[in-house]
C-alpha cells in the first residue's frame, strides 16, 4: 500500500484511478517487493526436499545421495510405493503365462558371487551360492569327502542335503541361498548331494547358474555301491525282497533290472555323458571311494589341489577305526573325542550269493571300461 500511495503522489493522473484499479495495482506491486525480498527457494522446501545444507551427489536409478560431513541421507526420488501400501493387481491369463515361462531365465540373472542384500554381514561373511558341488555318488563315500574338507580353514558347507537341483528347484535362489553358511570373500561355499549325479535335468540347471561351478563325482565299484544301497534300504524296510530278486529280471539268464534304481546309478559312463555336455571334464574331479578308505589323507590333497587350497589336510588329520572299518578325524584341540561318521557308516553289508555277485561283475564291466576312458584313469573294479 506504501508503493501505491508514492505512486499517487508522483502521478498527478492517480486521482483518476478507481478504488477497484488501485487494489489490483496495489497486489501487484506487493508481488513484486515480496519477490524482490524472498529470492525462490530461501523460505520454504517441499515434503521430501534435502536440507540446503547437504550436497546432491548423483547415484544409480531414481536415488540420490545427500552428503553433509559426517551425516548422510538419501532422497529417494519418484520411489515406488511399499507392497503393503499398493495392492497387487490381478494378472492376466497371458501374463501368469509369460510370468511362468521367465522363472526360469530369473534364475539365472542372480550370480552366484552376488550376495543377498538381506544376507550380507562385512563381519561374518556372506551368504554365497555354492563354488563347489559334490554331486555324488551315493554311497559313494560323500559325507566322508564333505566332512573331511570342511576341517579346511577356508571351506564352508551347508549341514544337510540341499537337493535344490532336482527337488527344490521351483523355490528359487534365493531360498538355496539361504541355505548355505556365511562365508568369507577368501573361503569356498560347498554343498552335497549325491542324487544330481543321476538327475538328468540337473548339470543343465548347475551350468545356468554358473559354468565356473566345481564338481566333485565320489565314485566306488557298482556293485559293492548296490549292495551296500540295498543294505541301507533294508535297515528302513524290513519287508523289503531280496537283494537278487531286485537286481535280477532274470537270474538264470544273467538279465540285469537296470530300471532299479540301486543298479542304474553304478552305470557311471552314461550319467557322466550328460554331464559332458554342460561341463568340460577338467572341470569335474573324481574322488575314488576305495582309496578314500585306504587313503583318505592322499585323496583330499587331491581335492584341496582341484579347489585349489593350500594342503592344511593331511594324514596327521586322520586314524583308522578297526571297528567301523573307516578313517575317523583325530581329535580336534576345540573337542574331548575324535569325529567318525554316524553309525550307518561303515555298516556290515548283507551277504549276497556269490553267483550274483559275478553276474554283475559281468554286466557292469562294459560299462566300467567305457567310464575309465572317459575319465583317463582305471579305478580296478574287477
Amino acid at each position: 500500500m506504501a508503493c501505491v500511495l508514492l505512486l499517487s503522489r508522483l502521478l498527478p493522473f492517480s486521482h483518476r484511478l478507481t478504488r477497484t484499479s488501485i487494489c489490483l495495482l496495489s497486489l501487484f506491486l506487493s508481488y513484486l517487493c515480496y519477490c524482490a525480498l524472498f529470492p525462490v527457494g530461501t523460505v520454504m522446501h517441499r515434503t521430501g526436499d534435502a536440507p540446503p545444507s547437504c550436497q546432491l551427489v548423483p547415484a544409480d536409478g531414481a536415488k540420490r545421495r545427500l552428503q553433509k560431513s559426517s551425516l548422510s541421507c538419501v532422497l529417494q526420488l519418484e520411489a515406488r510405493p511399499s507392497s503393503a501400501e499398493v495392492q497387487p493387481r490381478e494378472k492376466k491369463p497371458e501374463q501368469r503365462a509369460s510370468s511362468s515361462s521367465s522363472s526360469s531365465s530369473h534364475l539365472l540373472a542372480v550370480r552366484s558371487d552376488t550376495p543377498s542384500p538381506l544376507m550380507g554381514n562385512s563381519k561374518f561373511g556372506n551368504k554365497k551360492l555354492p563354488n563347489a558341488i559334490i554331486v555324488g555318488v551315493k554311497k559313494g563315500g560323500t559325507r566322508a569327502v564333505l566332512e573331511f574338507i570342511r576341517i579346511h580353514p577356508d571351506v564352508r558347507a551347508a549341514g544337510t542335503e540341499t537337493h535344490f537341483f532336482d527337488r527344490n528347484y521351483d523355490r528359487g535362489l534365493e531360498w538355496y541361498r539361504g541355505l548355505m553358511p556365511r562365508t568369507l570373500e577368501s573361503q569356498i561355499t560347498m554343498e552335497k548331494t549325491p542324487s544330481y549325479f543321476v538327475t538328468k535335468e540337473t548339470p543343465r540347471r548347475i551350468s545356468a547358474l554358473s559354468q565356473k561351478t566345481k564338481l566333485i563325482v565320489v565314485v566306488r565299484d557298482p556293485v559293492t555301491r548296490a549292495i551296500s544301497d540295498y543294505t541301507q534300504t533294508l535297515s528302513k524296510t524290513p519287508d523289503l525282497p531280496t537283494f537278487q530278486e531286485l537286481a535280477f529280471r532274470n537270474q538264470c539268464l544273467g538279465i540285469v533290472d537296470t530300471s532299479w534304481n540301486a543298479i542304474r546309478i553304478g552305470l557311471y559312463a552314461l550319467h557322466l555323458e550328460n554331464w559332458l555336455r554342460y561341463f568340460p571334464l577338467a572341470q569335474i574331479h573324481f574322488v575314488s571311494g576305495e582309496r578314500l578308505i585306504t587313503d583318505p589323507a592322499g585323496e583330499l590333497a587331491r581335492v584341496q589341489d582341484f579347489l585349489g587350497l593350500k594342503r592344511i589336510v593331511t594324514d596327521k588329520h586322520f586314524y583308522f577305526n578297526r571297528t567301523k572299518g573307516f578313517p575317523c578325524l583325530k581329535k580336534p584341540e576345540s573337542s574331548g573325542s575324535p569325529r567318525c561318521l554316524g553309525k550307518s557308516k561303515g555298516r556290515t553289508h548283507v551277504q549276497i550269493d556269490r553267483d550274483a555277485i559275478e553276474q554283475l561283475r559281468d554286466f557292469y564291466r562294459p560299462y566300467n571300461v567305457k567310464f575309465y576312458e572317459m575319465v583317463g584313469h582305471d579305478f580296478k573294479w574287477e
